[in-house]
C-alpha cells in the first residue's frame, strides 16, 4: 500500500498543472475520464493526506520521581541542566540557534518562605511592577488563582531588549507544598505564528501526577510519636547542678527506657518547650528580662538549632516564660509564670498574637486558694484537641481548666491523688501512646507521672525532673485531600493603555466600558495610563479604547474571580499598519458574509467615516486545506464581499483596495486545526493617511 501511495502522489504532482485553468480556477471540463478515475482512486487511498497535515506526535517528559509531567512535540530538542532541576525544550532554525524555547524549572522555596502564599496581598503587585520595569513591556495577561492543591499565576507579556527584537513570554508559576514550578515559553514576536500556540499547549499540558508529593509546608507535616522534656538538673563533677539546657528524647512506646540525650543544645536556660508539627522543638529563655525575646528552633534529627524571626513581647516585671504547648493546628503557645500573658505563634505565617493579658483563672471561685501571696504558679499548661487549656498548680499538682475560645475558667479545681505531698509540679502534656490511647503526663518532683483524668489519680512512670514537656502526636490526623477554596467574590481588572509598538503610556486615551443601553462607564487613567476597575465575576464587559492618532479598539474583558492585569494596546494610525478584522465570518466555503460579521465591520466603517483621508487595502487569507489556486480565488471573493459592505455604508470605492492571498501568508502553523483556523482571516492595511 505504501508503494501505491508513493506512486499515486508522484503522478498527482506531475499532472497537477493540468487540473487548473489559466485564471487559477478548478475546471472539471479540463479532465479526461481517465484523469477523473485517477483522482477518484487517489482520494480513496489518501483521504485528507493531500491538503492538511496531521498533528505532530507528542512525547511526555516526567521528572525523575514521577511527580509531574509535560507533553512536547517530538521534533523539539530537550536538554537538562546538571542537577536536573531545569529542563529546556527548543526548536532550531536554519540560521538561528533557537527559534523558540520552553523551560521547566522546579526548586524548593527558600527556608522561611515555604509557607508563604503566592496569592498574599501585594504578591501580584510585585510581579506586575517587575514586568513593567522591562524595556517596552506590554502585559497582556496576569492573573492568579487558588486551586486547592496548589496556587498558580499565569502571565503573558512582551518586551524589547535594547537593540534587539521584541520577545514574547508566556508563563505559569505554581507553588505547591513549599516548592516552586515555573514554565515559560520564549520566542521573538515574529515567531508567534509558528510556535506560540505550540508553546501555550506545552505550558497547559503541565500537570501533577498522583504520585506521592511530600510537602515542606509546616501545616502539612505530621507530628511523630516522640516526647521531649527539658532536664532541670544534671550530674557533673560529682554533684548535681542546674541545667535547663539539655533535652531528653523519649519514645512513646516505652517511656521507661533510657532517653536519648541532646546535651546542652539550648543556647540559654529555659522552662518552656513546645514541639511543632515539623518535629522541631521551640523554646525561649527563662531569664526575667522584661524585654522582647526571640524563639529558638532546635531540630532533634540534625541536632542543629537557630533563632527564628518570631519575637515574643516583654513578659512583664519579675516574670519569666514558664511553659509552652502546641494546639491542633500546629500553633505554638507561650505563657508567663503569673499566667497573665498568653501568646500564640503561628509558624505557617510567622504571626505572633497575644491571646490574653489577664489570667482568666482570677475569676474562678477557687482562685483565693491558689492566688495568695507566696503561692505557687499555675502557669504550666497543655492543650487538648477541643480547645481546652489544662494548667497545673505547682504546689499540689491539682488541675485547672480554661476554655480557650471564651478565655473563661471552669469553676472546679481538680485535685489528683497518688502524688507526693511536696510541691514542684512543672508541666502537663497530652499524648497518644503506641496503641493510640490518649494519655496525660505530669512532670513532678523527681518523677514523671501519668494522670487518669476519669479517676483523678496519678501513677509514677519514671524518674527524672523536667521543667517542661513537649509532644504533639495527639493532633496527628490522616492527610485529607485539599478541596479547591471558594473563588473570590470580586473581580478586579488593572492595566495600562499603551502604544502597541513603543509601550509608551497613553494617559490621554479614553477607555470606556460599554453597556447595551448605549451608556457607559469611563475609567480614570493616571499619568502612567494605568487604571483599575472592580466588576462581578462571570460577567463580560465590552469596552472601547480611543486616542487621537490611533486605531480605536473594541474588545471585551471577561471578569474571572480575583485580580487580573491586562494592558490595553492601541495601534498607531500610520501607513503600513495592518489590523485583523476579528469575527468577520462567511458561509462555509463561500464568499457570503454571515450577519454576525456586520457588528465587526461597523467599527471599520466608523473609522473610515471619521478619517476621510484614510485609504486601506483589504487582505484575504485562508488556511492550506484545499487546492491553493482555489484558496486564492476564495480569498479574493471574500475581500470583494467586505469591500461591498463598506461601499454600501457610504465609503468611496476608490479608498478601498483589495488582494486575495490564499494560504501564502499564514499567521500560525497549519499542522493542527487549533492553529489552522487562525489563518482563515481578513485584515486591512493602511495605505494612506492625510
Amino acid at each position: 500500500m505504501l508503494q501505491w501511495r508513493n506512486f499515486l502522489l508522484l503522478h498527482f504532482y506531475e499532472h497537477k498543472a493540468r487540473l487548473f485553468t489559466g485564471n487559477g480556477l478548478f475546471s472539471t471540463h479540463a479532465l479526461t475520464p481517465l484523469t477523473k478515475a485517477f483522482l477518484t482512486l487517489l482520494l480513496l487511498l489518501l483521504p485528507g493526506a493531500l491538503w492538511a497535515q496531521p498533528a505532530p506526535p507528542l512525547a511526555v517528559y516526567a521528572d525523575a520521581r514521577g511527580r509531574f509531567q509535560l507533553s512536547y512535540p517530538r521534533a523539539w530538542q530537550l536538554s537538562r541542566n546538571e542537577g536536573g532541576a531545569e529542563v529546556t525544550f527548543y526548536v532550531y532554525g536554519a540560521r538561528h540557534p533557537a527559534l523558540a524555547v520552553v523551560t521547566l524549572a522546579a526548586r524548593a522555596l527558600p527556608e522561611g518562605q515555604q509557607d508563604a502564599s503566592l496569592l498574599a496581598p501585594g504578591a501580584q503587585d510585585t510581579l506586575w511592577q517587575r514586568l513593567r520595569q522591562l524595556p517596552r513591556a506590554q502585559v497582556r495577561r496576569l492573573e492568579q488563582r487558588d486551586l486547592g492543591r496548589y496556587e498558580e499565576a499565569r502571565y503573558d507579556y512582551t518586551y524589547a531588549p535594547a537593540g534587539g527584537a521584541s520577545v514574547h513570554v508566556l508563563g505559569r508559576l505554581l507553588w505547591r507544598g513549599g516548592y516552586e514550578f515555573r514554565m515559560e515559553y520564549r520566542a521573538e514576536v515574529r515567531q508567534d505564528g509558528e510556535y506560540r500556540a505550540t508553546g501555550q499547549q506545552m505550558l497547559d499540558s503541565f500537570a501533577f501526577t498522583e504520585a506521592a508529593f511530600p510537602s515542606r509546608r509546616y501545616a502539612d507535616q505530621r507530628c511523630d510519636d516522640k516526647l521531649y522534656g527539658i532536664a532541670a538538673v544534671r550530674y557533673a563533677d560529682g554533684q548535681w547542678e542546674d541545667d535547663c539546657r539539655t533535652i531528653h528524647e523519649f519514645s512513646t512506646s516505652d517511656l521507661t527506657a533510657a532517653p536519648k540525650v541532646h546535651r546542652r543544645v539550648l543556647p540559654f536556660q529555659s522552662y518552656a518547650l513546645a514541639k511543632g508539627f515539623d518535629n522541631c522543638l521551640y523554646s525561649v529563655t527563662k531569664a526575667p528580662t522584661d524585654a522582647p525575646e526571640r524563639v529558638y528552633r532546635y531540630d532533634p534529627a540534625t541536632r542543629q538549632g537557630a533563632y527564628t524571626a518570631w519575637q515574643l513581647p516583654a513578659q512583664g516585671p519579675e516574670n519569666v516564660w514558664i511553659s509552652a504547648a502546641t494546639d491542633d493546628r500546629g500553633d505554638l503557645y507561650f505563657l508567663t509564670s503569673d499566667a497573665n500573658l498568653l501568646v500564640k505563634v503561628s509558624p505557617g505565617d510567622g504571626r505572633v498574637t497575644p491571646l490574653w493579658t489577664t489570667d482568666p483563672v482570677q475569676k474562678a471561685p477557687y482562685y483565693p486558694v491558689i492566688g495568695f501571696a507566696g503561692a505557687g504558679t499555675h502557669g504550666n499548661f497543655c492543650l487538648d484537641d477541643a480547645g481546652t487549656l489544662y494548667l497545673v498548680y505547682s504546689t499540689d499538682g491539682s488541675l485547672l481548666k480554661v476554655r480557650l475560645d471564651l478565655r473563661q475558667a471552669y469553676p472546679e479545681r481538680l485535685p489528683i491523688s497518688g502524688l507526693p505531698a511536696r510541691g514542684g509540679y512543672s508541666d502537663l502534656l497530652l499524648q497518644n501512646d503506641a496503641s493510640g490511647r490518649r494519655r496525660m503526663y505530669l512532670a513532678g518532683p523527681h518523677a514523671l507521672y501519668e494522670v487518669d483524668l476519669a479517676r483523678r489519680q496519678a501513677s509514677r512512670v519514671r524518674k527524672g525532673t523536667y521543667t517542661d514537656l513537649a509532644g504533639c502526636n495527639l493532633f496527628r490526623l490522616p492527610p485529607r485531600p485539599a478541596a479547591p477554596p471558594a473563588p473570590p467574590a470580586t473581580a478586579t481588572w488593572r492595566g495600562r493603555v499603551l502604544d502597541a509598538a513603543t509601550a509608551r503610556p497613553l494617559p490621554q486615551a479614553l477607555l470606556r466600558l460599554r453597556q447595551p443601553s448605549g451608556a457607559g462607564t469611563a475609567l480614570l487613567l493616571n499619568t502612567q495610563g494605568a487604571f483599575a476597575y472592580a466588576g462581578a465575576p462571570g460577567r463580560a464587559y465590552p469596552y472601547r479604547a480611543e486616542c487621537a492618532g490611533y486605531f480605536p479598539l473594541d474588545s471585551t474583558w471577561a471578569a474571572t474571580p480575583g485580580p487580573q492585569v491586562h494592558d490595553v494596546l492601541l495601534r498607531a494610525l500610520a501607513v503600513g499598519a495592518t489590523l485583523p478584522l476579528a469575527n468577520v465570518q462567511f458561509e462555509q466555503g463561500q464568499a457570503v458574509l454571515l450577519p454576525t460579521s456586520f457588528a465587526a465591520l461597523d467599527p471599520l466603517v466608523g473609522l473610515l467615516l471619521d478619517n476621510p483621508g484614510l485609504t486601506i487595502e483589504l487582505r484575504g487569507h485562508t488556511d492550506n486545506v484545499g487546492p491553493p489556486g482555489r484558496n486564492v480565488v476564495l480569498s479574493e471573493q471574500r475581500v470583494a464581499a467586505v469591500k461591498a459592505y463598506l461601499v454600501g455604508h457610504g465609503i468611496g470605492a476608490g479608498r478601498i483596495g483589495g488582494i486575495g492571498l490564499g494560504g501564502a501568508q499564514p499567521a500560525a502553523s497549519n499542522e493542527q486545526e487549533a492553529t489552522r483556523r487562525l489563518n482563515r482571516r481578513v485584515e486591512f492595511r493602511v495605505t494612506g493617511v492625510q
